[in-house]
């Protein structure tokens, strides 16, 4: 899955057109890369989201197209 559609679905970002800019101003790593908003990304994968000077992680723990708000929560493990 593209790396703006899940974080949009997952709900870590509320809208894919910001998960964009985020990815597209290098403020996305994944596994310690900078990603760009059409990167792969897959079960495993550890995002790393820049807001001003906080830095928070994220370990991918299942990818689905289609998830309701109350278990958006069970697709990502926050490490940081």
């Amino acid at each position: 899955m593209r790396l703006d559609k899940y974080l949009k679905v997952s709900r870590i970002i509320k809208r894919r057109t910001v998960a964009k800019d985020f990815a597209e101003h290098e403020r996305v790593m994944v596994n310690d890369r900078v990603a760009k908003p059409s990167s792969e990304v897959k079960v495993g994968d550890i995002i790393s989201l820049r807001v001003g000077a906080k830095e928070t992680s994220y370990e991918i723990l299942d990818i689905v197209d289609n998830v309701k708000a109350n278990e958006a929560k069970t697709l990502y493990r926050v490490i940081e």
